[in-house]
């Protein structure tokens, strides 16, 4: 069953044609139009869509969660430069607020299931409440968690928002209630305290002092002068990490699973 990418950026549109020539990513067509240019008829036939897919941190987060190749799905992270704190902050106000495109896709189509994510902090959170009244309106049930990378091991905190809408009804109260208790919870206090220690021990010169770097992974991609990674840079500092994703994909699953587990128990 083949996926449908879609990216504005002709870096990341080329990774993802490479990833996808290599087996890294389902097979699938790469699009590279604007997302306001996507219209609905251009979406059929596809059980998996991804817009803003940059390096497909989506998809391989599906794969790594083990999410059923046939089951639908559409995933979408938002250009997060309105809303993060190291951008003009103009909000709404950006060009770059595809909410609405997204949205409006979304309603047309009315995937089952929607994964996205957004940065965290202030604006973030104020972007994620328009998200929710969005969708709900709609009729899907949403769910959200503030995930940071450190909760699967990284040595950075990369603190993000992480929502998973669901057409189904009924659900709101189910899938809310399990990715803010059990286990997601005690994923998040975790990876707090994680975070936590890793700043301590930074501060006071400790351990991991010289490979703690609070907002992104110390990987060897910082350049000075070097004009050809910009590209890359880019694209690395807009994607999602997998790992937590995965985590979040597979507590929304739990969650979905088990209501519909109980709606079946009681018919």
């Amino acid at each position: 069953m083949r996926v449908y990418y879609n990216d504005h950026d002709p870096y990341c549109v080329q990774w993802l044609r490479n990833l996808i020539e290599k087996g890294l990513l389902p097979d699938g067509d790469v699009d590279d139009r604007d997302i306001r240019d996507v219209r609905q008829e251009d979406l059929r036939g596809y059980r998996q869509v991804h817009f803003f897919a940059g390096l497909g941190g989506w998809p391989y987060a599906l794969r790594l969660a083990e999410w059923p190749s046939d089951r639908e799905v559409w995933t979408g992270s938002c250009p997060c430069q309105p809303f993060s704190s190291a951008g003009a902050q103009r909000g709404h106000a950006d060009e770059r607020h595809l909410w609405p495109a997204f949205y409006g896709l979304i309603s047309e189509c009315r995937p089952p299931i929607v994964f996205g994510e957004q940065v965290a902090g202030a604006d973030g959170r104020e972007w994620l409440s328009a998200v929710r009244l969005d969708l709900e309106a709609a009729g899907y049930a949403v769910g959200a968690a503030d995930l940071p990378a450190a909760g699967v091991g990284a040595w950075h905190a990369r603190q993000r928002l992480w929502f998973v809408a669901n057409a189904a009804d009924g659900l709101r109260r189910e899938i809310g209630g399990s990715l803010e208790s059990g286990t997601a919870a005690s994923r998040r206090e975790a990876a707090q305290r994680t975070v936590r220690e890793g700043l301590r021990n930074a501060g006071d010169g400790g351990p991991a002092a010289r490979d703690w770097w609070a907002a992104e992974p110390n990987v060897g991609r910082v350049a000075d002068g070097v004009s050809v990674c910009v590209d890359q840079q880019r694209a690395l500092g807009n994607a999602i990490v997998p790992q937590v994703a995965a985590e979040f994909i597979s507590a929304a699953r739990d969650a979905i699973g088990l209501q519909k587990k109980r709606t079946s128990d009681h018919g």
